[in-house]
């Protein structure tokens, strides 16, 4: 519970921060709401045992991290200039 508790709280809080900064975006909140899983994730981290959950969780932070590159080349994609382009 206290690791849902931390994602949701980060969560909200970046909600929150770029509304009131108005520069809301699928992709930046995507790319927070990451930064955010990880950090709960080692903050929350046992010492001892690891629970099947945590093991789980693994998966989550790669598909995260497979979002996360697809939007950084679709970022690099969109400033390169389309004469560098091969297509």
């Amino acid at each position: 519970m206290q690791f849902i508790r931390g994602q949701v709280a980060w969560m909200l809080a970046v909600v929150l921060s770029l509304t009131l900064l108005g520069s809301f975006s699928y992709e930046l909140f995507f790319v927070l709401s990451l930064i955010g899983l990880l950090i709960v994730t080692e903050l929350t981290a046992p010492f001892a045992v690891t629970p099947d959950w945590r093991r789980r969780l693994r998966w989550v932070i790669l598909v995260g991290l497979v979002g996360f590159g697809v939007i950084v080349i679709r970022r690099i994609l969109e400033i390169l200039p389309p004469e560098v382009l091969p297509w």
